[in-house]
């Protein structure tokens, strides 16, 4: 399993993925808007998204998890 984190803090501004869904290392997971800039959170690693921890609007600081993927 590996847990995908916020980078920085911020608005959570849209979420790409679903409990269920197939992602590749590299694929954005959740956009972040911080200071006006939106900020991509990737995937890690290849895997199925077991979790998302966050919904649309809420705030994250830096190291939160996002989702987890296994």
């Amino acid at each position: 399993m590996a847990d995908v984190r916020a980078s920085m803090a911020g608005n959570v501004w849209k979420i790409n993925v679903k409990p269920g869904d197939v992602v590749d290392e590299g694929q954005d997971v959740v956009i972040l808007e911080s200071m006006k800039m939106e900020i991509p959170i990737v995937a890690e690693d290849n895997g199925t998204v077991k979790e998302v921890k966050v919904a649309e609007g809420d705030f994250v600081n830096e190291g939160d998890i996002i989702a987890v993927i296994e």
